[in-house]
Parts: C-alpha cells; structure tokens; sequence
C-alpha cells in the first residue's frame, strides 16, 4: 500500500500520481527500471544540454532528417509517468507544433498554448509543476513570424473574449518607423519580438518557484522565434 507524505497530500490529485511515482523512483520503491531510468536521466541533463537537444532538433527539422518515432511504442513506455526535459509555451498558431519542429517524441516536451505566447496565472502554475514538480529544465518561450494575435493587439481589435486576450500582449511600437498597423511588417516584426523577450521576463519575475530554480542553475527561461517559410527556429541572446 502506497504511503504518502504531507507534501504529497497536500498536491492536487491530478499531480499526486506523479509526483508519488517520482517519489518511488528516487526510492526505488514500486519503480519499474524503465522509470529508474528516465528519471536518472532527467535529473542529469542540465539546462543547457536541454537547449542543445531542441537546437538539435529543429536542425533535423528543417533539414528534413527528422527521427523516424515508433509513437505507439513511446504511448506505452511513458504510460507509467513523463519525464520531460522542457516546457515550450507556443502560440496556438497551426502552423507551429512543438514537438515536431523540435522533433520531440512523446513525453519528451510539456506544451503550453495560447494565442500570443504570453503568460497567465494558470501558465505560470503549469509551468511551475512542469519544472519544481516534474523536473523540467528548460523553459522555451516561442513566438513566431506573422502571428495573427500580435496583429489583432497592434490594431486593437475587439471581439468577444478574444479582446480580454489580446490585451496581454505586449505591444512596444517604440522607435519604430511607419504605420501604426499590422499592415508595417517591420512594425508587426517588432512586436513579436519584444513580446517574446517580456513574457520571458515576466515569467521569472512573476514566479518566485521559477526564479529560485534559475538562480539555483537548475532552469533556464529563453526566447525563440519561429519561421513560418522555413521552419528555422531563431533563439533571442543565444
């Protein structure tokens, strides 16, 4: 019979399987080798070696030498827990999935998604059991070339509960040439930009769990932007 500290109890019951079986793992209590394993693993890679393996990655990707993945074989081997090493927080955008333009399989990425890449409370506290509770190490913000929502927050657009979302956004048309519009591309460019670089800031500077674990080298939070036309991903102060 399972035995179950306070810090578990006190974990919602959604998080407390995992956070039970990384607890056995560490213990090697009711932790099958397949777990012990990817759990050691986990807790070996460090930050960068985590950026290393999705620059990796999207340069598979946009050299078309992507992994060949047996994904039913991977649904099994992570049925009993995930380990990821990163956390991508994407636009919704359909044109830019995660996993494939970083050429992750199953259980290898947390992804977050919302129109714009920026951070809420309830992204902040994904992102905190992403990292704190599961081990992630790596925390990928990702923007990418055109994005509508950027667009809808430069014109200002209001519609429904889509005006509530795009007010989160940030919008720094500073120094910037031209028309106030999302017709400026280089204005648009901009923006997509410096919202990406604030929504990194924000999340360390809104997140003490996050911090703690920057300051403690444990976890890095850095910028990207992705390439509609050619599937190149650009990372910002890399």
């Amino acid at each position: 019979m399972t035995q179950f500290n306070r810090t578990e109890v006190r974990i919602a019951p959604v998080f407390a399987g995992l956070l039970t079986l990384q607890v056995g793992c560490a213990t090697n209590q009711s932790a099958t080798p397949h777990d012990v394993a990817f759990t050691q693993q986990q807790a070996s890679m460090t930050p960068d070696a985590a950026l290393a393996d999705l620059k990796a990655g999207n340069r598979r990707f946009v050299a078309g030498q992507t992994r060949d993945y047996d994904l039913l074989a991977q649904a099994r081997a992570t049925a009993s827990g995930q380990y990821p090493k990163a956390i991508i927080l994407g636009c919704l955008d359909s044109r830019v999935p995660p996993e494939m333009v970083f050429d992750q399989g199953i259980g290898d990425i947390f992804v977050g998604r919302v129109a714009g890449n920026f951070e809420n409370q309830d992204l902040l506290g994904s992102m905190e059991f992403g990292t704190k509770l599961a081990g992630a190490k790596l925390i990928v913000v990702l923007g990418h070339e055109a994005c509508g929502a950027v667009k809808g927050a430069i014109d200002q657009v209001k519609l429904g509960n889509l005006t509530a979302t795009l007010e989160n956004i940030n919008v720094d048309t500073s120094g910037i040439a031209g028309e106030r519009s999302s017709k400026n591309k280089t204005l648009v460019a901009s923006v997509i930009e410096s919202n990406v670089r604030q929504t990194v800031r924000d999340i360390q500077s809104r997140s003490p769990v996050i911090a703690d674990l920057v300051r403690q080298g444990e976890l890095k939070v850095v910028g990207a932007i992705y390439d509609l036309d050619t599937g190149r991903v650009s990372w910002l102060d890399q």
